[in-house]
């Protein structure tokens, strides 16, 4: 075996490091990191430059359907995914968030039976902000996360059992440009997993749960076959059995949907179920079939979970989980209390228990919550109506999904002035807060993530390419686009305390959001305004 010395040429860490950062970037760490990076990196550049050829296919007119060359993966009835883990038999209620040291004490504090932090969609990812996780995420599976902020005290509760932490690593597509190896910067979705899985998996195991992850925005089976062979490998090497780590896969692209049993199986050692990313998957639906006019979709808030594409992504992904012995995890709740209009808090409360209860019903084995007061009404639905640990044996024989369903965009519903209005206020409240590095949002009552805020500048791109008409009457073009967004930025800005990154979000969006340039994820065109590297010579410092 090389040694640690030897692997560690090439590693430099160009972020600032602080005293507290060095428990996590330990030589050994960094060691882990380069051989992760070593092994796999060339196979994620090769599965991102696949993505790119698939969708020039799509732009060309061409459908995806699911794969022949799989079809006996998904009609042999005998494989299983892995049994459910410590800690992850009831998932009933999640709750998601960032990993900035207040919100991971609240998250583990609040009543629910799971915490997904977050590394990915809800935290824009500053060199601070991923490395200042990864410290609050040690300290926290070590229960040693309590700290006073000004005369506020955060401590664990100790009444009960903490909710199974479980991490979400940064996507393939993203970079973590303050750790270079071999002159290379390191993949994001590695850095995440590694630093965490090196330093916790023991520790986790030794408190009753394990090393627990969710993958987000995989578009294929390919990906998730990189997945469990990181998982793999890293197991060996610190000297875990295989099979121990479990891995919740977020369909939350379209291309997923047609590979949800190819996904399952390239897991099945590690699988730990798949999960509803709705807004991600919305996202996802337009920017695949952008350049089509068929895929034209209304207003946001006429996408619903109702409507037919969306309908049947959520049964079919149900049916393929439980007939795999995995979870079905439902959505997100993105709501938060409306403190000051105890009718229009009374009316959005409503709509998250009826949101539970068609999640329950349909045979999902938990939900996502944003906010620890939403905690109390899924728990009051899925209590309920799960009075199991879980709905695996709800096998939705019932269910026949085909190509045609997954891909039926008859969505009833307008495109309105107010419609683009608002996908330019919550684009430009996203992006601005993200500039800043703050990657979760409250805008009108919703938590907002890079999500939301890539449905709403797609949206704004395909109704400009495909020249639609609104409800009264205007033609959506470039000016018209343009103008709006000056308008909604002009608002804000107005309103805004100095220091704000209104401009700077403002001059990004307009070259979303005309129909010509379209940037493959929002937080990849704006990463470069939050990187701090600062030299090679940082690295000296470890």
């Amino acid at each position: 075996m090389a040694s640690k010395e030897s692997i560690l040429q090439g590693v430099n860490v160009l972020g600032r490091i602080e005293e507290s950062h060095r428990k996590i970037l330990t030589p050994e760490a960094l060691a882990f990191l380069a051989l992760l990076h070593r092994s796999f990196n060339p196979t994620r550049k090769a599965l991102l430059e696949r993505r790119k050829l698939r969708q020039a296919e799509l732009d060309k007119g061409a459908l995806p359907d699911f794969l022949p060359e799989t079809k006996h993966i998904r009609d042999d009835p005998t494989w299983k995914g892995a049994p459910p883990a410590p800690g992850l038999i009831d998932r009933r209620v999640e709750i998601t968030g960032p990993t900035d040291r207040k919100m991971v004490v609240n998250a583990l504090n609040a009543d629910v039976w799971t915490y997904m932090a977050d590394l990915e969609d809800s935290s824009a990812p500053t060199w601070d902000n991923m490395i200042n996780g990864q410290v609050n995420l040690y300290d926290a599976v070590r229960r040693q996360i309590d700290f006073k902020q000004g005369q506020k005290e955060y401590k664990l509760r100790t009444d009960r059992t903490l909710p199974t932490l479980i991490v979400r690593p940064r996507g393939w597509h993203l970079e973590e440009k303050h750790v270079t190896v071999d002159g290379e910067p390191m993949s994001g979705s590695l850095f995440d997993f590694g630093l965490y899985f090196f330093h916790n998996a023991f520790e986790t195991i030794k408190r009753g749960f394990g090393p627990y992850f969710y993958l987000p925005k995989m578009e294929s089976h390919l990906e998730a076959r990189l997945w469990n062979d990181v998982f793999n490998l890293a197991q060996d090497y610190i000297g875990m059995p295989r099979g121990t780590i479990r891995g919740t896969v977020l369909i939350e692209t379209i291309m997923a949907a047609f590979e949800m049993d190819e996904i399952i199986y390239e897991l099945r050692d590690h699988s730990s179920g798949l999960n509803c990313g709705r807004w991600d998957y919305i996202f996802s639906v337009i920017k695949k079939f952008r350049q089509n006019s068929n895929f034209v979709l209304p207003d946001r808030s006429c996408v619903t979970m109702t409507v037919p594409f969306m309908d049947a992504y959520v049964k079919l992904l149900i049916q393929t989980c439980h007939k795999r012995g995995v979870h079905a995890m439902g959505g997100m709740a993105a709501q938060i209390p409306i403190k000051d209009d105890p009718a229009a808090n009374e009316k959005a409360m409503e709509g998250v228990r009826a949101d539970k209860l068609r999640e329950v019903r349909a045979g999902h084995d938990g939900t996502w919550v944003a906010h620890p007061a939403l905690a109390s009404i899924a728990s009051e639905v899925f209590n309920k109506y799960m009075p199991t640990p879980n709905q695996l044996f709800v096998r939705r024989e019932d269910v026949q999904i085909g190509a045609n369903d997954l891909l039926n965009m008859n969505v009833p519903g307008k495109i309105t002035e107010e419609g683009i209005r608002k996908n330019l206020a919550i684009g430009l409240g996203y992006m601005e807060a993200w500039i800043r590095g703050v990657g979760c949002v409250p805008i009108n009552y919703l938590m907002e993530d890079a999500a939301t805020a890539e449905v709403s500048r797609s949206q704004l791109w395909q109704w400009v390419r495909h020249g639609v008409t609104t409800a009264e009457g205007k033609r959506v073009d470039k000016a018209l686009a343009l103008k709006l967004l000056k308008e909604e930025a002009d608002k804000l800005l107005a309103k805004a305390p100095k220091g704000n990154k209104y401009q700077l979000a403002a001059q990004y969006f307009a070259t979303q959001v005309t129909g010509e340039d379209y940037a493959d994820f929002l937080t990849s065109l704006l990463y470069n305004e939050i990187t701090s590297p600062e030299g090679a010579k940082a690295a000296a410092k470890l």
